[in-house]
């Protein structure tokens, strides 16, 4: 599908639901707001749904992995092998991410779009390999535009997939390592915020490595000049493909009217990427958790979205996405399953 019709599919959340949903919660045996944010999740839900109740019953959690050419200025704690090394830990079932899914019992599927390394086939991985990294961008593009749309494009078709096979909900996970860096790089081109203001320490780099973060994304910036009303120049210029193809799920998920849980730092990059391509589509999104990464608020404020948790995390790979999730599926279930006033029998708010 082109990346315009896609955008062009995402519509306005039905107001009808939404107002269906509100009025029910009102009806419920509790008083009027006291599940705070449960309340509003399900009536969000409602309206991107279509559905009075909405109904989450399949949930998926798409991981996309890639490696970045910038590794080699010092960004990062970690060398590039682990984005390979890691993939094949989500594969066999031993990350944190697995551990979550099982919990809320989500389904992970995990995508190379721009792993440096030849990876093994495996059932559960969907192989869709850009090229074997970006390029560094600290010396000029990351990719070309031809490689942001087509990063964009696997997302799509991915989650596109997993919709035709009955996903409900979709969350967003990244593997990348380095992958912080590009993140605050489209994030500062996109709010016109200094740099330094979303370089956070990631893998945990030490204070040298801090500033080298700094350095090279300032000097991406400077060489590249990424377009800010532009998102596959911003994409391109300082992006990843793993970055690109979950604004691509982001996307899809909206076209399709299906909620999607953003996941922390390098997720919500993705999704300011989306809503710069396709602001409508920030209606369908839902933050997970405020990351401990430095600049996750500036980058949720930028896209109005507030956070369901705080747990101080700043792991990735759809961690804090599989957690939400599972009070995504909750606030609709209360909205459902929970009695009316009516139903129970109980006296309702004496009106003044």
């Amino acid at each position: 599908m082109p990346l315009s019709k896609l955008v062009s599919d995402i519509q306005p959340l039905d107001q009808s639901a939404m107002a269906a949903a509100r009025k029910r919660q009102d009806m419920l045996t509790k008083p009027r707001g006291s599940l705070g944010r449960l309340e509003d999740v399900a009536c969000q839900v409602a309206g991107i749904t279509r559905q009075m109740p909405p109904l989450i019953g399949n949930k998926t959690v798409i991981i996309m992995a890639a490696d970045h050419g910038v590794v080699a200025e010092g960004v990062s704690a970690y060398p590039s092998e682990v984005t390979a090394q890691m993939v094949a830990n989500f594969l066999s079932g031993g990350a944190a991410i697995n551990i979550l899914t099982r919990q809320v019992g989500a389904r992970v599927v995990v995508v190379d779009i721009g792993v440096a390394t030849t990876l093994e086939p495996h059932p559960e991985l969907r192989i869709r390999k850009i090229a074997p990294g970006t390029a560094n961008m600290a010396h000029g593009p990351a990719m070309s535009r031809e490689q942001a749309l087509q990063s964009i494009l696997v997302g799509v078709e991915i989650c596109e997939t997993e919709i035709a096979n009955g996903a409900d909900l979709i969350a967003t996970g990244d593997m990348g390592i380095g992958n912080t860096t590009p993140s605050a790089a489209i994030a500062a081109t996109l709010t016109s915020i200094a740099a330094y203001k979303y370089v956070g320490r990631g893998t945990g780099v030490d204070d040298s490595g801090l500033n080298r973060k700094v350095n090279a994304i300032e000097r991406a910036l400077s060489i590249n000049q990424p377009n800010p009303l532009d998102g596959l120049d911003i994409l391109s210029k300082v992006g990843g493909f793993e970055i690109g193809g979950l604004a691509g799920v982001i996307l899809a998920a909206a076209a399709h009217q299906r909620p999607v849980v953003v996941d922390g730092f390098i997720s919500t990059a993705a999704a300011m990427l989306a809503a710069s391509l396709a602001p409508q589509a920030c209606d369908y999104m839902i933050a997970a958790h405020r990351s401990q990464e430095q600049g996750h608020d500036l980058m949720l404020e930028w896209l109005k979205l507030s956070p369901l948790l705080d747990l101080r995390m700043r792991l990735g790979e759809g961690t804090g996405a599989a957690l939400a999730m599972g009070l995504v599926e909750a606030a609709c279930h209360i909205l459902a399953d929970m009695a009316t006033f009516g139903e129970a029998g109980v006296s309702d708010k004496v009106q003044e």
